[in-house]
């Protein structure tokens, strides 16, 4: 359902949520740690920026860095940077003019479903997911 943009972009910035300093991380060792592609992190991130969720500098001591506290971060907000709100607002089977009036076959049910994850999303922030990896110590890299 989401992007691998999307997921990406989720891993990254809690990587970010999850350092113990604040400031400004380079994004060869976000890509690094992350093994995510230098150019695919790049434009990840600038959707990130774009969307005010991020912040970079460049130069020696450059790189990116979150905008507000992890606590006030949702991944609501991180996927609508990313993949846009077509994942809560669009028929799940992709059919043009799917809606309450001309319902698809998965409407109904879909509709509740997508709700719910909305809400998730809008109540889940980088602080609780960040707090979360390190009670259950689990790996943002994929191996």
């Amino acid at each position: 359902m989401l992007s691998k943009s999307c997921e990406y972009g989720m891993r990254a910035t809690l990587y970010l949520a999850s350092l113990d300093e604040d400031g400004y991380v380079s994004i060869g060792t976000i890509s690094d740690a992350l093994d995510i592609s230098f150019p695919y992190l790049t434009k990840i991130f600038q959707q990130l920026n774009k969307s005010g969720l991020l912040t970079s500098h460049r130069g020696p001591s450059g790189g990116v860095a979150l905008t507000r506290d992890p606590a006030a971060i949702n991944l609501y907000e991180i996927v609508v940077a990313i993949d846009d709100e077509a994942l809560f607002t669009e028929c799940v089977l992709g059919l043009p003019g799917c809606g309450n009036a001309d319902p698809c076959p998965l409407h109904d049910q879909w509709v509740d479903q997508r709700d719910q994850l909305a809400t998730l999303f809008r109540n889940t922030s980088l602080a609780a997911m960040a707090t979360r990896i390190q009670d259950y110590n689990v790996r943002l890299t994929v191996t």
